[in-house]
């Protein structure tokens, strides 16, 4: 480690002790989270119009502090500052980089404004700002993607950087809302809805459901805040929860069982009403919109679903985990809505092994809404959005477009983190209109993986969905394409005559890179079979629609063929079982 670099920087710094000393009190920042378990790193920030972000990190030590963004979350070509109080009360501050796991330089350009750095008995304090893209190719931008910020302190004034104490946390640093900015109600309820001692059972992937009534109420009532409630024991066992609501009409079964297991009937209800993941937290919706309950058109039960992950297949677990809801008389302007799109899980989603990058795409066409909805779909106000993959996801990207034209990103994810999906809000309010489309990409990556990777439920397998909220809400739940398998395996120089030939096909292929490419760009060109849900349908009629693109080559979607297909798939996985879909 290049030292006499990191005191070259301090020389022309130590006037700042007298610049410090006279500084304001520090601004008033929104956001705030701490970067380590044992909370001993707390992070305030804020940016502001003119591209600027404001850092203010309280570190217990009274040694150096090294902060920055790391490009994976480990040290080597890092983007950081390394600050800290000598013993005699100057202070030192400087941009650096880190070149590999041994080597750390100081940056020529020097793109980070001190504002302050204070010590008091048992903590530092470094007070500083930077603009978002510093265009010095040693600085790491901070965009719309989760960032990976990585923390390093030591007990004194020497600098260790690669024998400090160092902790790593993804955070999503480009917020628009805080808790600040959201008004409580001045009466409101909480109700949970959880399971009751549910014994979790010895297997890797468990899907668990149950229906469940929401609260009883004599006049219409807005959810408006919602947060998890997880068994303490059970934090890393619980990859998912949702709540969805059902049509008044629905036959529901009692009790728990698999959500997507021999009885479908553990399957029905689709529209979401509410959501969390690994990394999430509470969410509030913004003050002129909320979930509507206690109308004759309101849902009076939702089904439960919680994903457990319990991959060292530990007996004897037992699990209360669900979601509270907080709701209100105070009834809001819009009434809330989530719309599901992405990729369609079953049947045709597969990933190839090696892979350093592999997109794929699943298209919604909302043409038929209003058919769909039974009345006009008015246009959705979307403003916010969950991401979601498994483990092998890399980014996320969900694009509009409207009469064959690109109107642009409604959101996006470059830098996905599995262990971050947290509904984000938009700093515009999107507008979708009815017969636009919703082109959902996601990019993966299997270079540890020497078998094909399969859409479903297992985290081992994938997934690539997006989730909107939006107002006001209608009665659409889900909008999900998924790429014509026959057009992919004739591409890739494979025989096939039906689709589960087509799917089975793709065991044959010799996957390289130059196979990947070829896959992803047909999976890009082909056309795409929509599956639109409604709250009152499970699985309503597909339209068969081109990406896009408007490429050709279309295939017969039957049911039998794709029960076939997803029970070989099952038998191949060992990880789902199957029941009769209706296309």
């Amino acid at each position: 480690m290049k030292l006499v670099l990191l005191f070259r920087g301090m020389l022309f710094l130590l006037f700042l002790t007298w610049f410090c000393s006279g500084q304001p009190a520090p601004p008033l920042l929104r956001f705030s989270v701490y970067l380590d378990p044992s909370n001993m790193v707390y992070l305030r920030w804020d940016h502001d119009e003119q591209e600027m972000m404001t850092f203010d990190l309280q570190v217990h030590t009274t040694g150096w502090v090294a902060f920055g963004f790391s490009p994976h979350g480990e040290l080597p070509g890092s983007d950081i500052v390394i600050g800290g109080v000598f013993p005699n009360g100057s202070i030192y501050f400087s941009d650096f980089h880190v070149v590999d796991e041994a080597t750390l330089e100081e940056d020529d350009s020097q793109d980070y404004q001190l504002l302050s750095v204070t010590e008091n008995e048992t903590s530092t304090t470094m007070l500083f700002k930077r603009h978002l893209r510093t265009c010095d190719s040693n600085d790491l931008d901070i965009t719309m993607d989760t960032a990976r910020l990585i923390t390093v302190f030591g007990t004194d004034d020497t600098v260790q950087l690669f024998k400090g104490q160092k902790f790593s946390k993804s955070l999503f640093l480009m917020r628009y809302r805080s808790p600040s900015n959201s008004t409580d109600p001045k009466i409101f309820f909480t109700y949970d809805l959880r399971l009751d001692n549910f014994a979790v059972p010895v297997e890797e992937t468990k899907y668990a459901c149950t229906f469940l009534p929401l609260p009883v109420v004599k006049q219409k009532h807005h959810i408006y805040k919602f947060e998890p409630v997880i068994t303490p024991h059970n934090i890393t066992l619980v990859h998912h929860i949702l709540i969805y609501a059902c049509g008044n009409a629905s036959v529901l079964p009692s009790g728990i069982d698999d959500c997507y297991g021999a009885n479908p009937d553990f399957a029905l209800c689709s529209q979401v009403v509410v959501g969390w993941a690994v990394g999430g937290e509470s969410y509030q919706f913004p003050d002129d919109a909320a979930y509507s309950i206690g109308t004759p058109w309101d849902p009076q039960y939702v089904r439960l679903e919680i994903h457990y992950s319990n991959f060292d297949l530990v007996s004897g677990l037992i699990d209360s985990s669900g979601v509270r809801i907080y709701y209100t008389p105070e009834v809001r302007k819009y009434d809330v809505g989530v719309l599901q799109t992405g990729i369609f899980t079953f049947p045709v989603h597969f990933i190839p092994p090696g892979a350093e990058s592999y997109r794929s795409y699943g298209l919604c066409n909302s043409s038929q809404f209003d058919e769909m909805n039974g009345t006009p779909v008015p246009d959705l106000h979307v403003f916010a959005y969950l991401l979601h993959t498994h483990l092998a996801g890399r980014g996320v990207k969900v694009t509009q477009y409207r009469n064959g034209k690109q109107l642009g990103i409604i959101c996006e994810d470059n830098k996905y983190d599995f262990t971050l999906q947290e509904i984000r809000d938009m700093k515009e309010i999107l507008v979708i209109k009815p017969g636009d489309e919703i082109l959902v990409e996601c990019n993966f990556q299997t270079l540890d993986r020497s078998g094909i990777t399969f859409a479903g439920p297992s985290t081992m397998n994938e997934m690539c969905l997006s989730f909107l909220f939006y107002y006001p809400r209608n009665n659409i739940s889900s909008c999900m394409g998924y790429p014509d398998i026959l057009y992919i395996a004739h591409v890739l120089k494979q025989e096939a005559s039906d689709a589960v030939e087509g799917m089975m096909a793709m065991d044959f292929v010799d996957w390289n890179n130059e196979t990947v490419k070829t896959a992803e760009k047909a999976a890009k060109e082909a056309d795409q079979i929509v599956v639109i849900k409604t709250i009152n349908v499970n699985v309503p009629p597909p339209s068969f629609l081109p990406t896009p693109r408007l490429l050709t080559c279309r295939a017969q979607r039957e049911t039998e063929k794709a029960f076939r297909l997803c029970k070989h798939w099952s038998d191949m996985a060992k990880t789902l079982v199957c029941h009769q879909f209706v296309f």
